[in-house]
């Protein structure tokens, strides 16, 4: 009578313990999934570079540059091309621009142990994406450490004529400050400036000299150096400025009473003698324009007309005329700025007069 009460017992135990069992092991797999997905949200690769790309995000170029493999020696720069005197000043939060849209799109790791996480992101209003190389730095308890095997930050080679100030995002810069060559550093040379990767820079100009809307590039290849030139314009108020000192320079040629006043673009030439120093004037002033020339500026030929009044008298016969007569002539400069700011304004003659 006990025999299938035993076996009863015996069925509902092996159940039991075969529903214990399974229940274990989907326990575990959850578990186990749980800690895959915690790991790679806080403790792997991709977290690492998530977390470095969230203080640029925020602004936080100091931490950012604090996080393993950010910082870079000279050397590393001259073997990846960059200039090793590339300055250190974009890499600050007032030269930043905000990071939007995050996201690590894949994750590979190669035999070396060296892996490859690829983000996307917007960048003010460009979509833009970035791979990044990471590998296991230590532990920290039982939780990895990681650093970048390749610094994430890059280069820009950036020339910007016609002015030695400019903003880079906002950011006021000096070309005398931010150059190896100081004071003598040439209005044309490109300045080597470090930037981080992912970044959007944009760089205007808006001087008492000169303006531009501005440029923008994206940083988004890590240890590359971008070339980038910006062309500014004159600005209303330089012109007439300089419309102003050539109406003075050309002022200053009519005190001189000869027939060819020197270093002065306009003069007469005849054949008799003067009876009395000419007297000079201006009929016609230039319309003067600025147009860029090189780093520097300069003025287009233009068209202007000189007065003079004189009495000539004949070698002939002696008599004497009054001649009084227009003088066109024609005239063209360069402008150069000076370190103190100031313009330096040549004015010669295209006609070689």
């Amino acid at each position: 009578m006990n025999q299938p009460s035993t076996t009863r017992v015996r069925r509902r135990l092996w159940f039991d313990l075969t529903a214990l069992a399974v229940i274990g092991v989907l326990l575990l797999a959850a578990l186990g999934a749980g800690i895959a997905v915690l790991y790679k949200e806080f403790y792997g690769p991709s977290a690492f570079v998530t977390r470095y790309i969230d203080l640029l995000a925020t602004g936080h170029a100091a931490d950012a540059l604090r996080v393993p493999g950010v910082s870079i020696d000279r050397e590393t720069l001259d073997d990846a091309g960059i200039d090793k005197t590339a300055s250190e000043a974009m890499l600050r939060q007032a030269a930043l621009a905000p990071l939007t849209d995050v996201e690590v799109i894949s994750e590979k790791t190669s035999q070396r142990g060296v892996t490859s996480v690829t983000v996307e992101y917007v960048a003010g209003t460009h979509h833009g994406t970035s791979t990044f190389q990471v590998e296991q730095d230590g532990w920290a308890g039982i939780t990895p450490n990681w650093r970048f095997t390749q610094s994430p930050l890059a280069a820009v080679a950036l020339t910007v004529l016609g002015a030695d100030h400019f903003a880079v995002n906002g950011f006021e810069v000096d070309r005398n400050q931010v150059s190896a060559a100081g004071a003598d550093a040439a209005g044309d040379d490109p300045l080597p400036l470090l930037v981080f990767t992912p970044g959007l820079y944009s760089v205007t100009v808006d001087t008492a000299i000169s303006t531009a809307p501005g440029v923008s590039f994206l940083a988004d290849s890590p240890l590359t150096q971008t070339p980038v030139e910006l062309q500014t314009e004159p600005t209303d108020k330089f012109v007439a400025v300089v419309q102003e000192q050539v109406e003075e320079f050309l002022g200053e040629c009519t005190t001189q009473q000869v027939l060819q006043p020197t270093a002065c673009p306009f003069g007469l030439e005849v054949q008799n003698r003067i009876v009395a120093p000419p007297v000079w004037s201006i009929a016609a002033q230039p319309s003067v324009t600025v147009e860029p020339s090189g780093a520097h500026w300069m003025i287009p030929p233009t068209d202007a007309v000189a007065h003079i009044e004189v009495d000539i008298q004949s070698l002939y016969d002696g008599s004497v005329e009054h001649v009084s007569e227009d003088v066109p002539f024609r005239i063209d400069g360069s402008i150069t700025i000076l370190p103190d700011g100031s313009a330096s304004i040549r004015v010669g003659n295209p006609d070689g007069g």
